[in-house]
C-alpha cells in the first residue's frame, strides 16, 4: 500500500487496462488490437462515452458472440472510471492499493489502518509476465508462469479414424445391426436404412525440446509448456535434444509438475551440453518417426537452431520428417530479436522443411504457438 496523487488515465492506461480486463472474461485482445485502440483513442478523445465505446468495439471485438460480455465489461469499467476522476476533484490525496492473487486478506487489513479514501486494484501477476521474456524470469515468475501454462489446451486438430460411428445421414457403408434393430418395429421390414461415417481420433503431438547450453535460459521454461501438454491429454510424446535423444513422455506425464520435472532432470543426462541436431534428429526418425510415432502427426521442434554437426544432415532428416508428419512447427526464441535472421547453419538448414515458423519467448508467445497448433 501506498500514498499517491491522484492524477487521470492516460489512453494509453485506459486501453491497456481494458485489455486485461477483457482478457480476464476469455475474450481475445491482442496487442495489434490494443495498439489500434490507443491511436484511435488520441483521435476521438476520452471525453465522450460513446466514440471510446464504439472505438474499442471496433477494434477488440471480432467475434458477435463477445458482443453481449464487452459492454458489460466495458459499463463497469467506465464507471469506474469516471467515479475515480470525480474523486480527485473532491480529494488531493488518495490511498493507492494494489491487490494482488498472491495476497489474499490483505488488501481489507491495510484499508483499515488508513483514513484516507482508497481505490483498490486488483491484478493478475501473469498479466504482468506475459509479454516479459523468459531468459529474465526469476524462480517465483516461473513458478506463476507454470499455473498459466497449465491452463493452455494443446489438442490439435482431429484426423479420420477406421472407426465408424452411427450417422442420420444416408452414406455408403451401410449399419446392419441398427437396421435390422429398427425393423424389428415393423414386423421384420427394414422400412429404414441405418448408415455409418467415419469417426474421429486426436492427432498426436510430438514435442522435440533442445536442451543444449544455448538453450539453456529457455529450456526451463518450455519444459514446463511441453510437461502442460504431456499430462494435458492423451496421445502427446516429448523427447529431449542435445548430445543424445532422450524419451521424457513417461516422465512427464505427472500431473504433478514439480515431480514430472524432477523425473525429466533426473532422465536428461546432457542437459545444458552442447548440441546435435542433425544426429538426434536421425535417431528420432530412425527408431520411432518414421516407424510410426510422426506419421500424421504434429512435430513441435523447439530449438533455437544452433548446430555443431554437419548442417547437411539436419536438412536431410527435416526433409524425412517433413514427407511423414501432418504439419512441423518449428519454435525459435531468438526469432523476436529485432534484426533477427535465421542466419545459423541449423536454423538455415532446417526451415525449407518447416511449415510454420513460430516465436517462443514469453506466454503471450506460447498462447500463440498453442493456436497453432490448435488449427494446423
Amino acid at each position: 500500500m501506498s500514498d499517491t496523487t491522484a492524477v487521470a488515465s492516460t489512453p494509453e492506461q485506459l486501453a491497456v487496462g481494458f485489455a486485461r480486463v477483457l482478457r480476464q472474461l476469455d475474450i481475445a485482445a491482442p496487442l495489434d488490437s490494443v495498439l489500434t485502440f490507443i491511436n484511435s483513442l488520441s483521435l476521438v478523445g476520452m471525453d465522450d462515452r460513446d466514440a471510446v465505446y464504439w472505438a474499442a468495439r471496433a477494434t477488440l471485438i471480432r467475434q458477435p458472440e463477445d458482443i453481449a460480455v464487452f459492454n458489460r465489461a466495458f459499463a463497469v469499467f467506465w464507471e469506474h472510471r469516471e467515479a475515480i476522476e470525480a474523486a480527485e476533484e473532491e480529494v488531493s490525496k488518495m490511498t493507492l492499493m494494489l491487490d494482488t492473487d498472491d495476497d489474499e486478506g490483505s488488501a481489507e487489513g491495510n484499508a483499515e489502518a488508513s483514513d484516507d479514501p482508497t481505490i483498490t486494484l486488483r491484478f493478475s501477476g501473469v498479466e504482468t509476465l506475459r509479454d516479459k521474456d523468459f531468459a529474465d524470469y526469476n524462480d517465483d515468475e516461473m513458478r506463476q508462469a507454470q499455473k498459466f501454462m497449465e491452463t493452455l489446451r494443446v489438442a490439435g486438430p482431429p484426423r479420420a479414424s477406421l472407426r465408424t460411428v452411427p450417422t442420420n445421414r444416408r452414406g455408403t457403408r451401410p449399419d446392419m445391426r441398427r437396421t435390422v434393430r429398427a425393423s424389428l418395429a415393423a414386423a421384420g421390414e427394414p422400412m429404414r436404412r441405418r448408415f455409418t461415417s467415419p469417426g474421429e481420433r486426436s492427432r498426436r503431438i510430438v514435442f522435440l525440446l533442445d536442451v543444449s547450453g544455448s538453450m539453456e535460459p529457455y529450456a526451463r521454461a518450455l519444459i514446463r509448456f511441453v510437461h502442460a501438454g504431456v499430462a494435458g491429454r492423451q496421445r502427446v510424446e516429448a523427447f529431449t535434444l542435445g548430445t543424445r535423444l532422450t524419451r521424457v513422455s513417461r516422465q512427464l506425464s505427472s500431473k504433478d509438475p514439480d515431480r514430472a520435472l524432477r523425473a525429466t532432470g533426473e532422465e536428461v543426462r546432457d542437459w545444458s551440453g552442447g548440441t546435435r541436431l542433425g544426429e538426434t534428429l536421425r535417431l528420432f526418425n530412425d527408431e520411432w518417426g518414421v516407424r510410426g510415432m510422426a506419421r500424421g502427426a504434429i512435430v513441435v521442434i523447439l530449438s533455437d537452431g544452433w548446430d555443431r554437426g554437419d548442417p547437411a544432415v539436419l536438412a536431410e532428416q527435416m526433409n524425412r520428417l517433413q514427407r511423414i508428419a501432418f504439419r512441423t512447427v518449428w519454435v525459435n526464441p531468438l526469432k523476436v530479436t529485432p534484426g533477427y535472421a535465421p542466419l545459423a547453419r541449423g536454423m538455415a538448414a532446417a526451415l525449407p522443411y518447416v511449415d510454420e515458423f513460430v516465436e517462443g519467448h514469453s506466454l503471450d508467445a506460447l498462447e500463440r504457438l498453442t493456436k497453432v497448433i490448435n488449427h494446423a
